[in-house]
C-alpha cells in the first residue's frame, strides 16, 4: 500500500511533464511566431489591380468626358470622403477599427480552423487585414493557413507602421463595390451618379452594406432587395452603436434610390472611331496598354464635341435618303496653326464597320492634288501669270495616247489661276513637266502626304492629277499648310496627357515649312477662284472667303472637295470599297456636287459666330483684291479655348464686280457639255483606258468612246484623273 506522500508523486510527475510540454510548445510557438515575424516583411509593392486606375479621355475642353478606359477606379484622399461614409464602413466591417491592433485573433483563428477542417470559410477579418489582402503583392486569395498567417503578420506590422487613416484610405480606394466599381469614388458614381463628397448618410450606408455581397446587392430584386434593406438597416444600427448616429437620426434616414446600372461601355456613333485614334496615338507616344488601362491617365483629345456632331449632321443631312450603304463618306477638319484634328466623320456606325472613312480609308486624291502641284510651281519661281498648255489632248511622249481635258475641251495657253479655277488637266500635266515631278513630290511630302503613298507615282506624268491615294485627314492636313502660310504641322488627336501624379505632358507639334509663305498666298488666291467662279462654287460661304479644290477620279471612283478658311481646313471625300462609281440618286458624282455641299454644310456650322478672316493679297497678278494679311498673325486658330475667336484687325471682305482676268475673261466657266443627240458621251478616247468625262456618262477621255449615260449639261466642267496602271 502506497503512503500518502507516495500517492502524490505520479500526479506531480504528470504535472511537471504537462508543464514542460506546454512550456516547450509555448516557447516553440513564440519562436515560430518570432521567425514568422522576422521572415514576413511588409511587401514593397502593391498588387497591380489594387492601385490601378482607369484612364479618362476628354473632349478638347478637358471637362467633357468622351470615355473611360480600363479599371473603373479614381483614387481619392480620405479628406474627400464624408465622415458619415467612413463611419458607415467601419460600422459594417470593423467597429473596433480605431482601437484594435489591426488583427482580430478570434476571427483569424476561426477562419484558420474552418480552412483546416474544410468547413465554409468564416469571416472575421479586420479592415486592416482586408486592406492588406487586397493591396499588397504576394498575398493571394487562396484559402490556406500559410496565407492567413502571412496576412496576420503583415497586418500587425502595418498597424504599427502606418496610421489608421492611411489604412482606411487605402481600403476605401481598393475594395470592390460591384457594378464594375473599384473604390469608393467609382462606387458613388456607379450607384448614385455622384462624386463621393456628395454622398448622403443613407447612400454611404448602402455602399457600406454592398461590401459584404457586391454581386448580390449591385442591382437587387425581390428577396435580394429585402436582404439589401436588412443589411443597410444593420449598418445604420451599427452606426448608432458606435455613436456615429443618434437613434433619432437613424430613424429619420430612408432607404436610398439606386440609379440603374450602366451597361459596360460600348462605343456608339463616332465614339469608337475617336477612341481608336486616341489609343493609336498614345501608343505612338510610348504609352503601353497597361498604362492606358491602369495608369489613371487624364487624356485630353483634340476633338470638339459640337463639331463632331456637326460633321455627322453635315453628311447625313446633305446626302439624300436611299443613298447606297456602299457609298462611304469621310470628313476631316484640321486646325492649321496646331495640326489638331478638331472633328471628323468616320462612318454611320462603329458597331457595323470599325474601319473609318477619314483616317484609315485612302483613295485617289483626284484633282485636289493639283493644289500641291500649284504650290510646287509657285515655290520654284513660277508666278500666277505663268502660261501653261490647256489644249486637249496633251501628248507628253510621241507614242502616248494623249491626256485629255474634261469633254475634250481646249483652253489654249492659260495662266495658273484659270488652270486652277477650271481644273484643267492638261495645264497641270504641262505644269508638272515644267516644274519637275520630283519637286511636286517634295512639296506634297512636306505638306504631310506620306512618301510611301507617293512613291508608286513619282514618275507618272499624271501625278499632278491625283493618282496617289490619300486619306481625308491627310488631305485636310495638307490643305491646312496653305492656311498656315506654307507651314505644315502633323495632324494629331491628343492635346495633353496627365498621369496619376498630376504631371502633364502637352502635345505641341513643331511646324515645318512645306513651301514659302508667298507660294501659300498665291496658291490660296487661285483656289478662291475655284469657289467663287469655278468647279467648287457649291462650297461658297457667303459671309467669308473660302479657298478650295474639287477632285474627281476616273469613273467617279472617288470624289473630293478640300478647302479652307484662315481658321480651319476641311476635306470631304466620297468613295466605294469596290472602286465602282459613286452614284447618288442615279447620278455619278463629282467633287463639286455632294462633297462640296457637305463641306459647306459643315463649315456653315463650324464658322458660325467666328470672326471673318481674310486671305492675303496675291503677288504679281495685276489687280487688287482688297484682301488683308489677316491669316498670317501668330494668334490664329489654335488657342486653347476657341477656334479663332479673335480679331487682329483684318478688314471686311468687299463684294466686288467680276474683275477681268489677264486672258480677257471674267472668270466665268463656259458650258462645255455638248451631248450627242442620244445623250451619250462623245468618245474622244481610242480605247487606251477606261476614263470618264466627268459628266454622268462615262466613256470620254481615256475611255473606249462609248458613253453610257446622259450628261449633266448644267454644271461647269470638272477634272479628270487617270487611273494608275493595274488599278
Amino acid at each position: 500500500m502506497l503512503k500518502g506522500g507516495e500517492k502524490g508523486r505520479p500526479r506531480r510527475r504528470l504535472l511537471r511533464i504537462t508543464l514542460i510540454v506546454f512550456g516547450v510548445a509555448a516557447v516553440s510557438m513564440i519562436g515560430f511566431f518570432g521567425v514568422a515575424w522576422l521572415m514576413t516583411p511588409i511587401p514593397d509593392s502593391t498588387q497591380p489591380r489594387a492601385t490601378a486606375q482607369g484612364s479618362v479621355i476628354y473632349y478638347r475642353d478637358g471637362k467633357t468626358v468622351l470615355a473611360k478606359q480600363g479599371v473603373n477606379r479614381r483614387s481619392v484622399v480620405l479628406a474627400q470622403i464624408p465622415e458619415s461614409v467612413r463611419n458607415a464602413v467601419i460600422a459594417a466591417e470593423n467597429r473596433s477599427f480605431y482601437e484594435d491592433k489591426g488583427v482580430s485573433l478570434k476571427g483569424t483563428f476561426r477562419a484558420m480552423w474552418s480552412t483546416v477542417t474544410g468547413q465554409q470559410l468564416q469571416g472575421g477579418s479586420t479592415i486592416t487585414q482586408q486592406m492588406v489582402r487586397n493591396y499588397y503583392s504576394g498575398l493571394s486569395q487562396e484559402r490556406s493557413v500559410v496565407r492567413k498567417l502571412k496576412e496576420v503578420m503583415i497586418s500587425l506590422k502595418v498597424d504599427q507602421s502606418k496610421s489608421k487613416d492611411w489604412v482606411l484610405e487605402q481600403y476605401l480606394n481598393t475594395i470592390y463595390f460591384g457594378r464594375g466599381a473599384d473604390g469608393i469614388q467609382a462606387a458613388a458614381d456607379a450607384y448614385f451618379r455622384k462624386d463621393v463628397g456628395k454622398l448622403t448618410v443613407a447612400e454611404g450606408a448602402y455602399l457600406a452594406a454592398v461590401i459584404q455581397q457586391p454581386s448580390r446587392f449591385a442591382d437587387p430584386r425581390g428577396a435580394d432587395l429585402e436582404a439589401a434593406r436588412a443589411r443597410w438597416q444593420s449598418v445604420l444600427d451599427g452606426m448608432v452603436q458606435t455613436g456615429a448616429l443618434t437613434s433619432e437620426q437613424a430613424a429619420a434616414t430612408t432607404f436610398p434610390t439606386l440609379k440603374k446600372p450602366r451597361a459596360i461601355f460600348a462605343p456608339k456613333g463616332q465614339e469608337g472611331y475617336m477612341l481608336d485614334q486616341v489609343a493609336a496615338e498614345l501608343k505612338r507616344m510610348g504609352y503601353t496598354d497597361e498604362a492606358i488601362n491602369q495608369g489613371g491617365l487624364k487624356i485630353v483629345s483634340t476633338f470638339d464635341k459640337g463639331l463632331m456632331a456637326a460633321a455627322q449632321r453635315a453628311v447625313t443631312s446633305v446626302l439624300p435618303e436611299g443613298t447606297s450603304k456602299k457609298v462611304r463618306t469621310g470628313l476631316a477638319a484640321v486646325a492649321p496653326r496646331t495640326g489638331e484634328v478638331v472633328a471628323f466623320y468616320g462612318g454611320p456606325s462603329y458597331e457595323a464597320n470599325k474601319f473609318d472613312n477619314s483616317f484609315s480609308a485612302k483613295v485617289q486624291a483626284g484633282s485636289t492634288f493639283k493644289a500641291y502641284t500649284l504650290a510646287a510651281a509657285l515655290n520654284n519661281g513660277f508666278g500666277l501669270d505663268t502660261r501653261v498648255d490647256g489644249n486637249s489632248p496633251l501628248h507628253i511622249a510621241s507614242d502616248d495616247k494623249g491626256i485629255p481635258n474634261s469633254g475634250g475641251y481646249s483652253y489654249g495657253e492659260i495662266n495658273l489661276v484659270k488652270a486652277t479655277q477650271s481644273s484643267v488637266n492638261t495645264a497641270f500635266v504641262d505644269l508638272g513637266q515644267k516644274v519637275g515631278l520630283g519637286k511636286v513630290v517634295n512639296v506634297a511630302e512636306g505638306a504631310g502626304i506620306p512618301a510611301d503613298q507617293l512613291a508608286p507615282h513619282r514618275s507618272a506624268a499624271t501625278l499632278p492629277l491625283g493618282v496617289a491615294s490619300v486619306s481625308a485627314v491627310q488631305n485636310a492636313s495638307g490643305f491646312a499648310a496653305f492656311a498656315a502660310g506654307g507651314v505644315h504641322r502633323d495632324a494629331h488627336v491628343i492635346r495633353s496627357v496627365t498621369d496619376a501624379k498630376g504631371r502633364t505632358t502637352k502635345v505641341k507639334v513643331k511646324g515645318e515649312r512645306a513651301f514659302t509663305e508667298q507660294a501659300a498666298i498665291d496658291a490660296t488666291y487661285a483656289m478662291t477662284q475655284v469657289v467663287e467662279a469655278g468647279t467648287g462654287s457649291a462650297a461658297r460661304l457667303y459671309d467669308r472667303p473660302v479657298a478650295g479644290k474639287t477632285g474627281t477620279t476616273d469613273k467617279s471612283a472617288a470624289v473630293w472637295f478640300a478647302g479652307f478658311t484662315p481658321q480651319m481646313a476641311v476635306a470631304v471625300n466620297m468613295f466605294r470599297d469596290d472602286n465602282k462609281p459613286v452614284v447618288v440618286n442615279g447620278s455619278a458624282q463629282y467633287g463639286g456636287t455632294y462633297p462640296a455641299q457637305i463641306w459647306r454644310a459643315f463649315m456653315t456650322e463650324a464658322m458660325s459666330g467666328k470672326p471673318v478672316k481674310e486671305f492675303a493679297e496675291p503677288s504679281n497678278y495685276g489687280y487688287s483684291t482688297y484682301y488683308d494679311n489677316g491669316y498670317r498673325s501668330d494668334d490664329d486658330y489654335g488657342s486653347d479655348d476657341d477656334y479663332g475667336d479673335y480679331d487682329d484687325g483684318g478688314g471686311d471682305r468687299q463684294d466686288l464686280p467680276p474683275t477681268p482676268l489677264p486672258d480677257g475673261t471674267t472668270g466665268e466657266v463656259p458650258d462645255q457639255q455638248t451631248p450627242s443627240p442620244d445623250g451619250t458621251g462623245d468618245g474622244t478616247g481610242d480605247g487606251t483606258g477606261d476614263g470618264m468625262d466627268d459628266g454622268t456618262g462615262s466613256g470620254d477621255g481615256m475611255g473606249d468612246g462609248t458613253g453610257n449615260g446622259p450628261r449633266d449639261q448644267t454644271r461647269p466642267p470638272e477634272e479628270f484623273s487617270q487611273r494608275p496602271p493595274g488599278r
